[in-house]
C-alpha cells in the first residue's frame, strides 16, 4: 500500500512548528507558552524540546526558563547560504562603519524575493536599530534589497520586481512598480540606496551592493538608525562612505571561477636545482627560451632552461637588478655592472648610473628604467641615457623595491614595500597614480609581473602567497605558496606554449622553526596559469 507524501510526518511538522515559534520570539518562549500557542499537549512539547535541545537546534535559558534558538541553527544558516567568505570579508568594514557613524551596521544577502540578515554590528546608542540575525525582509522596501536589485542584470531584476508583492509596510513604502524602477535607476547611478522609513516608521537606512571582481552582486551592507539621527542630509553624506566600504568588501571576494577552483588548490612545484639564500629578479629572455634569475645575497646569476636550473656566473657584490641585454643579461650589483651571456662569459660595463641603484627594468625597445636612492630618503625614477646617466622623471618619498614596464598600457609600475603600495607612472605625466595599497598583515609586496589580460601580479613576502590584481586594483586571485618569503615573479612559456608563473623565494630570513614547515624556501617555484 502506498504512503501519501504527508503521511507519517506529524512529529516532524510539530518539531518544525516549535522551531518556527521560538525563532519568531527573540526573547524566547517557555514550555507552557509554547504548548498554548501551538495547541499541543505539554508532554508532547516537552519531548520535542528535549530532542531539539539535544541536537543543538534549541537552547534553554536556565535563568529565565525560556527556550531560544540554538547555535546549531546559526551554523546551519551560514552553511545553507554558503557565504563564509562574504561574512568574513565584511566583518572589518561593518565595524569601521559602526565606529564612523555610531549606528548599527548590517550585512544581508538575497533569498528569493527577500533579503536575509547575515551579520550585524551593534551601534553605540541605547536606542538603535536591532533587526535580528536571520530576519527576512521584503526586497522592495529595504536599502539592502534595493541596493542588490540595482546591481543585478536587467533581466534578473525585472523577474523579481515583476512578481514581487509590493506590500505597504508603512505609509512611505514604495508600492508602484514604475516608481520602484525609477528608484533603482537612481540607486545604480549614485551607488547606494536609501530606506526612508519604508519598512519601519522612525527608522532610516542607507545601503550599498557588494559586487565581486566578476561583476556578480553577492549581497549588501547598510547602516541603520533612528530617523532623528539619520536625517536625509546625513544619509546623503554617508552613502558614498557605505558604497566605498562595500567596494572594499567585494574586492576581497573570490569570483565564481575562483570558488570552483578553491577545492583544488593551484599546484605549485619546485624546479630541480639548489636553493638560493635570496632568490630574486626573474627575467624571461626576449627569445622566449630561458629564465634568468639571481641569488642576490650569495651573488650569482642562475639560468633555468630545458627544465634545468644552473649557476652560470658570480658577481662581486649583492645583485640589485637584472635587465635584458644583447645576447644575454645585464647584472646590476652594488659595486658595478656586468654583461653576461648564456655560456657564462662576462664583461664589465663602465658607463652606468652613478649612485645606489634600487631597481631596474626593461622598457620598450632598448629603454631601461631605473630607480636610485635619494640622499634625503626616497627614490628618483627615470630612464637610462646613452651616457649612463639617469633622466629623472619622478621623485618618490620612499624606497622602491621593484620596477616593471607594462607595454600594453605604456605604464611603469613601482612597488613600495614600506607602505604596501603599487604605483602607476606614465611617461609624459608628472602625476603618480596608486593602483593599490595592501595592509601590512597581508605581507610585504615584492616584485611585479603582467599577464596578457592586463592583470598585475605581485608576491607577498612573509605572506605565503602571490596575488593577482585586476587593472582597477581589485584583488581577484590568491595562490598559496609552500614557503613564506616569495621575492619576485615572472611569466614564462612552457614547451607546449602554455604559460607558467615562475617565483623566486628566500631562505636567508626564514626562521629555523619555520624552515622545517617550508623546506622549499630559496627554491625557484612554478605553477601553471
Amino acid at each position: 500500500m502506498g504512503i501519501s507524501p504527508g503521511e507519517g510526518t506529524g512529529a516532524l511538522e510539530k518539531a518544525l512548528d516549535v522551531l518556527d515559534a521560538i525563532g519568531a520570539a527573540p526573547e524566547g518562549l517557555g514550555q507552557s507558552e509554547l504548548a498554548e500557542r501551538l495547541a499541543l499537549p505539554r508532554t508532547t512539547v516537552y519531548r520535542l524540546l528535549a530532542t531539539l535541545v539535544a541536537r543543538g537546534l534549541v537552547r534553554r535559558d536556565p535563568l529565565r526558563k525560556v527556550y531560544c534558538l540554538g547555535f546549531r541553527c546559526f551554523e546551519m544558516a551560514r552553511q545553507a547560504y554558503a557565504m563564509p567568505d562574504l561574512v568574513a570579508a565584511a566583518a572589518i568594514e561593518l565595524r569601521l562603519l559602526r565606529d564612523l557613524t555610531g549606528e548599527t551596521t548590517y550585512l544581508a544577502a538575497l533569498d528569493g524575493r527577500d533579503v536575509i540578515s547575515l551579520e550585524r554590528c551593534d551601534g553605540a546608542h541605547s536606542h538603535r536599530s536591532a533587526a535580528a540575525l536571520g530576519e527576512r525582509k521584503p526586497v522592495h522596501c529595504t536599502s539592502q534589497g534595493k541596493a542588490i536589485l540595482s546591481a543585478m542584470p536587467d533581466e534578473a531584476r525585472e523577474l523579481i520586481v515583476r512578481d514581487a508583492h509590493l506590500k505597504a509596510l508603512t505609509p512611505l513604502t514604495i508600492t508602484d512598480r514604475r516608481r520602484l524602477h525609477a528608484e533603482l535607476r537612481i540607486t545604480r547611478a549614485r551607488g547606494y540606496a536609501i530606506d526612508d522609513e519604508e519598512i519601519v516608521l522612525g527608522v532610516r537606512c542607507v545601503g550599498a551592493p557588494v559586487i565581486d571582481s566578476a561583476g556578480r552582486v553577492r549581497g549588501a551592507i547598510s547602516v541603520a538608525g533612528p530617523a532623528y539621527r539619520l536625517t536625509r542630509e546625513r544619509l546623503e553624506l554617508l552613502g558614498p562612505e557605505v558604497a566605498e566600504a562595500a567596494r572594499r568588501v567585494g574586492a576581497q571576494l573570490p569570483t565564481l571561477a575562483a570558488d570552483a577552483a578553491a577545492g583544488a588548490e593551484t599546484a605549485v612545484t619546485a624546479v630541480p636545482g639548489p636553493w638560493a639564500f635570496r632568490g630574486a629578479h626573474p627575467l624571461w629572455s626576449e627569445d622566449g627560451r630561458r629564465l634568468w634569475w639571481a641569488d642576490a645575497l650569495a651573488p650569482s646569476l642562475r639560468l633555468y632552461e630545458n627544465g634545468q636550473d644552473r649557476e652560470i656566473a658570480l658577481a662581486e657584490s649583492p645583485i640589485v637588478a637584472l635587465v635584458r641585454g644583447e645576447a644575454g643579461v645585464i647584472v646590476v650589483h652594488e659595486r658595478g655592472v656586468q654583461h653576461v651571456q648564456a655560456d657564462g662569459a662576462a664583461t664589465g660595463l663602465a658607463s652606468w648610473i652613478s649612485g645606489r641603484v634600487l631597481a631596474a627594468c626593461n622598457g620598450d625597445g632598448d629603454a631601461v628604467w631605473a630607480a636610485t636612492a635619494l640622499p634625503e630618503a626616497g627614490a628618483a625614477i627615470g630612464v637610462l641615457r646613452s651616457d649612463g646617466t639617469l633622466d629623472v622623471r619622478w621623485r618618490i618619498g620612499e624606497p622602491v623595491q621593484c620596477l616593471g614596464w607594462q607595454a600594453r598600457e605604456q605604464t611603469l609600475y613601482a612597488t613600495l614595500p614600506g607602505s604596501g603600495t603599487i604605483l602607476m607612472l606614465q611617461p609624459g605625466q608628472a602625476a603618480v597614480r596608486r593602483l593599490v595599497t595592501l595592509p601590512r598583515g597581508s605581507g610585504r609586496i615584492s616584485g611585479l609581473a603582467f599577464d596578457a589580460q592586463g592583470g598585475v601580479w605581485t608576491a607577498l613576502s612573509d605572506g605565503w602567497a602571490v596575488i593577482r590584481l585586476a587593472p582597477d586594483g581589485q584583488l581577484d586571485r590568491v595562490v598559496g605558496l609552500p614557503v613564506p618569503c616569495a621575492t619576485d615573479l615572472a611569466i614564462v612559456a612552457r614547451g607546449d606554449g602554455a604559460e607558467q608563473m615562475a617565483i623566486t623565494t628566500e631562505r636567508h630570513s626564514v626562521p629555523i622553526d619555520v624552515l622545517g614547515n617550508a623546506p622549499l624556501s630559496g627554491r625557484l617555484l612554478v605553477f601553471d596559469l
